[in-house]
């Protein structure tokens, strides 16, 4: 693999910083450009350069191109709470599509014809069959959905016009942390189950909620399709490979297609922790599927792509080193 110069927009947030690590354990020269609005400049490699910014920033942005000669460039920072997107959606088309327009622009400016996206299976709204594939019919369900789908198009046609190079990367459920340790940061105000889950056990919460125990699943919990977020950092780094040496864009699916429902989640992490997780049910959130997973078929096929590490336990083990709390 050819040493490249990379720019990491948003690199200091959770799947960011790992991808900042395995880029730069690569021998890549990396530049991080984030707002820290999210991010933690802790969990960065000593090696990164670093600058604060952000994307709304288009002049500031225009100067970090000028100023360097990027090979690529990733690109994670959004808004992505999916509820807030639906009571602010002018916060949510400012950051998450005028910003990414203002970087498709700066790259346009400088000759950096190469950018990874960072998209999300809420593209694909409430699934028609299962497990979910790329072919799949896009219908979003939030307004966050409609931005990540929103910034495909634009790529899609930035692509047909200017020339840049694109994978679009829609991940299912990101979880977990760093296999060798080297982030160690928590996320801010997490959202999703697994990290609520290990609040709960770590003490940080008395009880976790439970959306609907209602649904047409094996114990009434939705399912879901988990996947590591070191297997998300090495599909980063094929995509970044595949784009340089191939001439077609890439628009992928990264899950496992393996499901597992709420209160699996929560009897895996009892038995990974030792410790009682509290748990009350309460009503169904509107747009919930009773299952979602997916098939990762062209990243199998196109980057030779398989996730090592995400069984739900390697999951929830790399999680509690992060949160159990010290002896």
């Amino acid at each position: 693999m050819a040493k490249m110069s990379v720019l990491v927009i948003g690199g200091a947030g959770y799947i960011g910083s790992h991808v900042a690590h395995e880029l730069c354990a690569a021998g890549h020269e990396v530049l991080v450009y984030d707002n820290l609005s999210t991010g933690r400049i802790e969990n960065l490699p000593t090696t990164v350069q670093f600058q604060r910014g952000d994307i709304l920033d288009s002049t500031l942005l225009e100067q970090v191109f000028n100023d360097n000669q990027f090979d690529g460039v990733f690109h994670f920072a959004a808004l992505k709470a999916a509820g807030e997107s639906m009571t602010k959606p002018d916060r949510y088309a400012q950051h998450n599509i005028a910003g990414s327009i203002n970087i498709l622009n700066a790259m346009i400016c400088s000759d950096v014809s190469r950018i990874i996206f960072s998209s999300s299976a809420a593209v694909y709204g409430l699934p028609r069959y299962l497990p979910v594939d790329e072919e799949h019919p896009q219908n979003p369900i939030n307004f966050y959905g409609y931005t990540k789908l929103n910034i495909e198009h634009l790529l899609k046609w930035y692509s047909d016009l200017k020339g840049i190079r694109y994978a679009a990367l829609r991940y299912f459920n990101a979880a977990g942390y760093d296999t060798q340790g080297r982030v160690r940061g928590k996320e801010k105000d997490p959202a999703n189950l697994l990290p609520i889950v290990m609040e709960t056990a770590a003490g940080e919460r008395s009880k976790l909620q439970v959306y609907g125990d209602d649904y047409e699943t094996h114990d009434g919990t939705c399912i879901r399709d988990y996947i590591h977020v070191n297997d998300l950092a090495d599909a980063h780094l094929r995509a970044l490979n595949y784009l340089g040496d191939q001439s077609d864009n890439l628009v992928l699916n990264l899950g496992t297609g393996r499901g597992y429902t709420v209160l699996e989640v929560i009897e895996a992490a009892k038995s990974v922790t030792g410790r009682d997780i509290q748990y009350e049910v309460v009503a169904r959130r509107p747009g919930d599927a009773a299952e979602l997973t997916a098939v990762s078929k062209v990243a199998s096929g196109k980057l030779d792509w398989q996730p090592q590490n995400s069984t739900i336990e390697q999951i929830l083990t790399s999680m509690w080193t992060v949160y159990a709390p010290p002896s």
